[in-house]
């Protein structure tokens, strides 16, 4: 879990603003957070030096050789020739072996800087409480950490070099034009002057265009990854026609966003050519005209024309990059906005207060609770569960019964008031404690796309976060300890059944039985149940009431009930009602009180006769 974290503000569950850093300050905030993007950056940037001044032995190798060998006094010098050209040919080769390792040690560097971030931004959404995940869209949140660091990748491990070493080749460009003849350095670079000063505004321009590439791209990926999950939903309500045309609205949307970014991307680009068009030309002219009055030799003037080269297509190189730089800005806005979103639910880590496994005791004091911008729905609630009893809360929908569970669960915190484990409150509680000791099982229980095996497995502790070994004897100990093992051995391939993804494979109360046995794994203290045997055949209600049996035996049970025959069952009977413990008591007693659950259980009893 994430470290301890300052209280986030009242609208901390809402997804951080894209952040409005310069570009430079973007990219120092994302060296921070990945520092490893400079390992061994020194000794890169020495290779990368001499990586470039390599490129400029070709000019000065041509120049010697028209002036002072082929052009030489008595006539062509042959053995001169052939020294300076292998000279360079050498200088070439160590140059070319610099710049494969300036790629290599800069690909590696970039891999584990991006390994880094890609991590920390996973880790940080999944540490988000699920009502700050739930403010946006999950295609839209995974989107963040895979093709944003993506547009991050591609500019790091390309365009960062190629920016480093076009800025490196333009300095040492400069230089040597200026050594050869300061006139036409100065018609190379009041050429290009103008160009660099419309640069500036038209890249913040690119820049906000890519942004809006970025935020497209990832409302495209939540609007499809929707319409995939709920396509049996789509299909039942001949609603595919529509999610079509939503769909196509999202891509065509991203279609326009990258257009416009691209057209003024290549009205950049194509600034750079045409002004290096005209800049070589004007050389040619001038360097000509100099040549003719004697102030240049012929040497001089063809390494200056080659030199121009090697300046003019870094100049170019550099306008694409930094185009590229500035989707790299946009995607790395978007991975910071998610990392600098507040953890609502924090872990206190090795500075809490341990929780050792026993029986354990649940309570509620004074606890308020209401959901980003929305009414409250708990109000002043105060409950107690004694270790072991078996609790039902009833209430109508709406009430504020899931919300109680997921405040004993800790996945959101209170407004005011505290939520006790055995009289210390969860937020002191380390989370690695806390999951050991309290367990959910949701309506419908999720599986992932596995065998049953590896589903059940889920529940098992493993040291170090290993990944639970399916074929573990203790699965199938657990599958026939809730009696569920007739039931499995009827299975295609028995444990070994494939569930599909999200477990669509199975139906919705065989996958409450998986559930179930994974929740049996995993041996809790404290267990949450929200009730779904209402919707289920009676065989596999029978099965899922056997299961509870066996499950909640000896554990502190606390169970949304759906159906006032599970609150008959329970120790101990919560009702609310509008956000409000308004009754609580043995199902027996609140009967006969002729109260809020009495009338309930009236109404009920009716409707099932």
């Amino acid at each position: 879990m994430s470290a301890p974290a300052a209280t986030p503000p009242a609208d901390g569950h809402r997804m951080a603003p894209a952040s409005t850093l310069g570009v430079l300050a973007t990219l120092r905030r994302g060296i921070e957070v990945s520092p490893q993007l400079l390992h061994g950056w020194r000794v890169t940037l020495v290779l990368a030096v001499l990586a470039a001044l390599g490129k400029v032995l070709v000019p000065v190798a041509v120049q010697q050789t028209v002036d002072s060998g082929i052009l030489a006094e008595g006539g062509p010098d042959v053995g001169r020739v052939l020294t300076l050209t292998g000279a360079a040919a050498l200088g070439l080769i160590g140059a070319a072996v610099c710049s494969a390792l300036v790629n290599v040690r800069l690909f590696r560097s970039s891999e584990n800087g991006l390994l880094a971030l890609r991590t920390r931004a996973f880790r940080h959404v999944h540490d988000l409480s699920v009502l700050t995940q739930h403010t946006e869209r999950r295609g839209s949140l995974v989107s963040r950490v895979t093709s944003d660091v993506d547009t991050i990748s591609l500019f790091v491990q390309w365009g960062g070099i190629m920016l480093l070493v076009s800025v490196l080749q333009i300095v040492v460009a400069t230089v040597l034009m200026a050594a050869y003849s300061w006139q036409l350095t100065l018609v190379v670079w009041l050429g290009f002057i103008p160009l660099l000063l419309v640069l500036q505004p038209l890249q913040k321009r690119v820049n906000g265009r890519y942004s809006a590439v970025r935020e497209r791209y990832g409302a495209m990926l939540g609007a499809v990854s929707e319409s995939v999950v709920g396509a049996e939903t789509i299909r039942a309500y001949g609603a595919a026609a529509r999610t079509q045309r939503r769909v196509d609205a999202s891509v065509a949307a991203t279609r326009r966003a990258m257009v416009r970014a691209q057209n003024l991307v290549s009205v950049v680009f194509s600034s750079g050519v045409l002004v290096a068009n005209v800049v070589l030309a004007l050389v040619v002219v001038v360097g000509t005209y100099l040549g003719v009055r004697g102030d240049l030799s012929v040497g001089r003037l063809l390494a200056f024309l080659f030199l121009v080269q090697l300046f003019t297509g870094p100049v170019q190189m550099a306008t694409e990059i930094l185009n590229e730089l500035q989707n790299a800005v946009a995607g790395w806005r978007r991975v910071l906005g998610v990392l600098e979103t507040p953890v609502a639910v924090t872990d206190p880590g090795a500075t809490g207060v341990p929780s050792p496994r026993g029986p354990a005791g649940v309570a509620l004091r004074g606890v308020h609770f209401a959901y980003p911008e929305g009414r409250r729905v708990l109000h002043d609630v105060d409950l107690d569960v004694p270790a072991g009893l078996s609790v039902a809360v009833v209430g109508a929908t709406g009430s504020g019964k899931t919300t109680i569970a997921r405040l004993v669960a800790r996945l959101v915190d209170p407004e005011t008031g505290q939520v006790l484990l055995d009289g210390t409150d969860l937020r002191d509680i380390p989370a690695a404690d806390l999951r050991r000791r309290v367990v959910l099982v949701p309506q419908e229980g999720f599986l992932f796309d596995g065998t049953v095996a590896q589903n059940v497995a889920y529940g098992l502790r493993t040291p170090g976060g290993a990944p639970p070994d399916p074929a573990d004897p203790r699965v199938r100990e657990a599958v026939d300890a809730l009696g569920l093992g007739p039931w499995v051995d009827e299975l295609a391939a028995g444990l070994g059944t494939s569930v599909g993804q999200r477990g669509e494979s199975l139906s919705a109360g065989e996958r409450q039985l998986v559930a179930l046995a994974r929740a049996y794994l995993a041996d809790p203290d404290v267990l949450l149940l929200d009730e779904a045997t209402s919707a289920v055949d009676p065989a596999t209600e029978v099965r899922i009431v056997r299961a509870l049996e066996q499950l909640t035996e000896g554990r502190t049970t606390l169970t949304i009930a759906h159906r006032l025959s599970t609150a008959e069952a329970a120790d101990l009977v919560v009702v609310v009602d509008e956000g409000r413990v308004v009754e609580t008591g043995p199902h027996e007693e609140l009967v006969a009180q002729d109260g809020t659950y009495a009338a309930m259980h009236a109404a009920w009893v009716a409707q099932t006769r």
